[in-house]
């Protein structure tokens, strides 16, 4: 499916020892743990999320969707794609898998985003400006990291 260019805004990354299918595996249990929770599913709602609660398969697939996500691309062991859209901003989460030696992978989560008119302006100064989102992020990784490392 191709989807109009949105402005990059960060990229933030992290090398994993174990190998894509552990790491996919650790990418959708954390999605699914950290979005679907009910302070997400309120913050979606807060803010006029197109996608405010959990519908669509499981595991993760293209459609599905949880709290101000909605699954774009899943390609397993590769490439997922979140898309959303609230009155504030439209985005993108882009998560790519690669390998990085034996038994390892790089996981690298790229943001892309439009926020129109002044209070799209507003919000992205109170999300990327004050840092918010890069913690957030980071945290996420490291719970993938986390998670995807546990022997199963």
């Amino acid at each position: 499916m191709q989807v109009d260019p949105l402005p990059h805004l960060d990229e933030h990354t992290t090398v994993i020892a174990a190998g894509a299918d552990a790491v996919w595996r650790g990418l959708c249990a954390e999605l699914e743990r950290s979005f679907s929770r009910a302070p997400a599913a309120a913050y979606a709602r807060l803010v006029g999320a197109a996608d405010p609660r959990q519908s669509g398969p499981r595991p993760l697939a293209e459609g599905s969707a949880f709290p101000g996500f909605r699954v774009l691309v899943a390609s397993p062991g590769e490439r997922l794609t979140l898309q959303g859209r609230h009155r504030f901003s439209s985005y993108l989460l882009i998560f790519r898998l690669e390998p990085d030696g034996p038994g390892r992978t790089r996981l690298r989560a790229e943001s892309r985003a439009a926020f129109p008119g002044r209070a799209g302006g507003a919000y992205r100064r109170l999300v990327f400006g004050t840092g918010g989102h890069a913690v957030g992020m980071r945290r996420l990784l490291a719970a993938i990291r986390r998670t995807s490392e546990r022997p199963t």
